[in-house]
């Protein structure tokens, strides 16, 4: 751990509190987490031996902040599937939040592989629901991590012809999306 990180608690504290009363942050506080988690993210590729790469930054959809690593022999850090880029997401969020005191939401996307699979899962959920209401029918999706069930459920949420709710256990939970009965 650096000597400026450790001279920076009191700065995290005030942005934390910050935080917890507002629920947003100042562009100022963001840049401070901001510039921490892409310090921490350097590190993580540093043990790949991947020290060229750039980190694009930039706001999610739901206020979360993105970054998105680009460059370099990136495939191995995605893994089949996107789950290397999970565990790599879990231990992201658990450094960062241990250095800056609280859970912010931060998002590693590695080439755009996130942003690809969202436009793939919503997209999915849009034509199963209208599968759904079309057939009359519940229509059960393919068993997905919390991630891209989140997803679904955000893709339609405003929908007045279908609902969603999630069912099962991990790693085998999946999302039913049921019409709405009209009367």
């Amino acid at each position: 751990m650096s000597e400026e990180t450790l001279e920076k608690p009191d700065e995290f504290e005030a942005i934390r509190t910050s935080f917890e009363e507002s629920g947003i942050l100042t562009d100022e506080q963001l840049d401070v987490v901001a510039d921490s988690a892409i310090e921490i993210l350097r590190g993580i590729l540093a043990c790949f031996g991947e020290n060229t790469c750039s980190i694009d930054e930039y706001d999610g959809d739901e206020g979360e902040l993105i970054l998105d690593v680009n460059g370099g022999d990136l495939a191995i850090l995605i893994g089949r599937h996107g789950v290397t880029l999970d565990a790599l997401q879990v231990v992201f969020v658990s450094m960062l939040s241990k250095r800056i005191g609280f859970h912010y939401p931060i998002v590693v996307d590695i080439e755009g592989y996130k942003s690809r699979r969202r436009d793939k899962v919503q997209g999915m959920a849009r034509s199963s629901a209208q599968k759904a209401v079309k057939s009359g029918r519940s229509v059960k999706l393919a068993p997905m991590n919390a991630y891209e069930r989140r997803l679904v459920h955000l893709a339609l949420r405003d929908s007045v012809e279908v609902t969603t709710h999630s069912e099962g256990a991990d790693p085998e939970r999946y999302v039913v999306i049921t019409p709405v009965k009209s009367e």
